[in-house]
């Protein structure tokens, strides 16, 4: 009798159940699984951005039961890969990450969003230029801010600061590149605001601007631009931003070689391949790879709130950028701008741009502004990939 008592209690004692009894801070598992049900509320409920949002929240609730062991975070401590242990002791999580880590994701989902990507309104109205640059403020007053007040190094500001472009590709490829201690904190933080667009965007906009500017139409001219242009705008782009900012060129390039395949017409195939089966599988990998970075013990930390806190600082800087830009451009321009555009400006393709559609429809049933966002939108996208390279350049010399 004592022997079979003894098996249930040793059972019972392996249990998950158990370690919420038995291991300190056992807490923490119990916040972050709430926290992954709410975000699967928001994913399949609520039905913001699921894609992104679902892959995240089920692995943040898979690497959060206790005892699961599916991730063996030790493998990629102090920055690197430890590739005897890896060996050893890895498993298929932990072989997937390596895409993470290695920056092979990101460059491949800069290669399907450029597939998917319809760089014309860009093209035929080039002032979204300045309204995707301005919304790149907040990288900056979150770099400053970081490394000036709170006393954070160079990478890891640097890193914090790029999260406000809502860009998780890039926030990767820099925390990755400047080899931080807190990559899966910053990963959760840029996909996170990138996933809660819609929730967060239209408050800080309505707050920067009037009703009577939210209601400013604005005609689309429906400019023909010529194929053989089409064909030559990512070859330009990749050139120019290669000389000006080498380091962002394995994203950049990536962007613009997805939007070669597009536009070129004879790779059709390959196009429609990247832009949905491969992005699809990718991003799938990407959401819940970065998921089991959430473990409660390393997520619920005072460094991993104070960087989600200056990376919403950085995305709230970025949206007020751009939004304040358009005002700017108002002063100058015959035919006035949206304000709301601006705030599309940030890196989260097609996210932002949906916003500002739904938010003027939301003013006015009759006020289309969603190619005037795209515009803005896709110029966000090569914006915070180029500062991102321009970061990399001034801090890699004070590492």
């Amino acid at each position: 009798m004592q022997s079979i008592i003894k098996v249930f209690t040793d059972f019972a004692l392996e249990t998950g159940f158990a370690a919420f009894f038995t291991q300190p801070g056992a807490w923490k598992y119990a916040v972050m699984i709430v926290v992954a049900c709410f975000l699967l509320y928001l994913a399949i409920v609520k039905k913001f951005e699921p894609l992104l949002l679902l892959p995240i929240a089920f692995g943040m609730l898979l690497t959060n039961l206790p005892g699961a062991g599916l991730y063996n975070a030790e493998i990629f401590s102090g920055g690197h890969v430890n590739w005897q242990m890896l060996t050893q002791k890895g498993g298929l999580i932990d072989y997937l990450y390596l895409g993470v880590k290695l920056g092979i994701y990101p460059s491949l989902i800069f290669l399907g969003v450029g597939a998917m990507t319809d760089f014309g309104p860009l093209i035929a109205n080039p002032k979204s230029l300045l309204l995707g640059a301005a919304a790149q403020l907040g990288i900056f007053v979150a770099y400053l801010g970081a490394r000036l007040i709170f006393g954070f190094d160079d990478n890891l500001a640097a890193s914090i600061g790029i999260i406000g472009a809502a860009d998780g590709p890039t926030a990767i490829f820099m925390a990755n590149f400047l080899k931080s201690n807190y990559l899966g904190a910053i990963m959760v933080a840029a996909y996170s605001y990138m996933a809660l667009v819609p929730i967060v965007q239209p408050a800080i906009v309505k707050m920067c601007t009037t009703k009577k500017e939210r209601r400013i139409k604005m005609k689309y001219h429906a400019a023909q631009v010529s194929k053989l242009t089409r064909i030559l705008f990512p070859v330009l782009v990749t050139i120019i931003s290669g000389l000006i900012a080498p380091a962002s060129l394995s994203l950049v390039g990536m962007l613009m070689f997805g939007n070669l395949l597009r536009e070129c017409g004879v790779l059709n195939t390959l196009s429609d391949t990247a832009q949905n089966t491969l992005s699809n599988i990718i991003t799938l990998l990407l959401g819940i790879t970065i998921a089991f970075q959430m473990q409660a013990e390393q997520f619920v930390t005072w460094e991993t709130l104070m960087i989600m806190g200056l990376g919403l600082f950085a995305f709230v800087f970025d949206t007020i950028g751009g939004v304040m830009c358009a005002k700017l451009m108002n002063l100058f321009c015959k035919e006035k701008i949206n304000p709301m555009i601006g705030a599309a400006g940030i890196s989260a393709f097609p996210m932002a741009a949906r916003v500002v559609e739904k938010m003027g429809i939301k003013e006015d049933s009759t006020n289309h502004l969603l190619m005037h966002a795209v515009g803005a939108n896709v110029s966000g996208q090569i914006a915070s990939a180029i500062v991102g390279g321009l970061i990399i350049s001034f801090v890699t010399p004070f590492l």
